[in-house]
């Protein structure tokens, strides 16, 4: 039997619909049948965590993240995943609070930059996980060096994140600005892109960089996969 994957999600509902498909999509390709594994989600209040975030109260969020990994395993999870970039900055904190495993977002996106033989990438995401270091601490780990946007890119990556792109808003100025800002990043010698917010994939495609881009929402759900799968 397949191990139950709980996913914690609403964070937002853009990208949690990605991951549901990707995982259940990615079984048929590869098995040709629908026996893909038991997939529990629990969509939180994404309001709450934008205001918790903005006071700086990540105790609240580290509660209500061990809350929700808790409700899942009680409904028969047997690991699960935080669908999201920027609550990984807590990771530790709730998984030293849970009894299921989980799957680290920002692991699996170093282990995949490795695996393709990148050493310095350009990093696109809110401005925490832009700039709160915990991203920058996991890939110096394993040796890969981190670069992000100038201080305006970054504010603009953030607004359009947490304004339209969470929304489901996606908008061509949007697009080319984004374009742009990756290009920066390739001129200051990044080999790959890590789309680091898992609604970025929604507005950019590999067509819109000239190096890599690594899918942080793809990435994970293929690691929840495969640790389903795993007897």
């Amino acid at each position: 039997m397949h191990k139950k994957i709980g996913i914690i999600g609403g964070l937002s509902p853009e990208s949690t619909v990605t991951y549901y498909l990707h995982i259940t999509r990615s079984y048929v390709d590869k098995f040709g049948d629908y026996g893909y594994p038991d997939i529990i989600i629990y969509s939180v209040n994404l309001e709450n965590y934008h205001y918790w975030r903005s006071r700086g109260e990540w105790n609240l969020i580290i509660d209500d993240l061990v809350k929700c990994a808790n409700t899942l395993e009680a409904a028969g999870a047997e690991f699960a995943l935080i669908a999201t970039n920027t609550m990984h900055k807590v990771f530790d904190e709730v998984q030293k609070a849970v009894n299921i495993p989980l799957i680290h977002l920002i692991d699996e996106t170093a282990d995949q930059a490795n695996e393709l033989g990148l050493r310095k990438l350009g990093l696109l995401g809110t401005k925490y996980t832009m700039s709160d270091g915990f991203y920058q601490d996991v890939f110096a780990k394993k040796n890969l060096e981190l670069i992000v946007p100038e201080e305006e890119d970054q504010k603009e990556v953030h607004r359009t994140i947490v304004e339209e792109l969470v929304r489901g808003k996606l908008l061509d100025e949007t697009k080319n600005k984004y374009k742009t800002i990756i290009k920066k990043l390739v001129d200051s010698g990044a080999e790959g892109i890590i789309l680091g917010c898992t609604e970025i994939p929604l507005i950019v495609k590999s067509e819109d960089s000239t190096v890599p881009l690594l899918d942080t929402a793809v990435i994970h759900s293929n690691a929840a996969l495969k640790y389903a799968l795993k007897s």
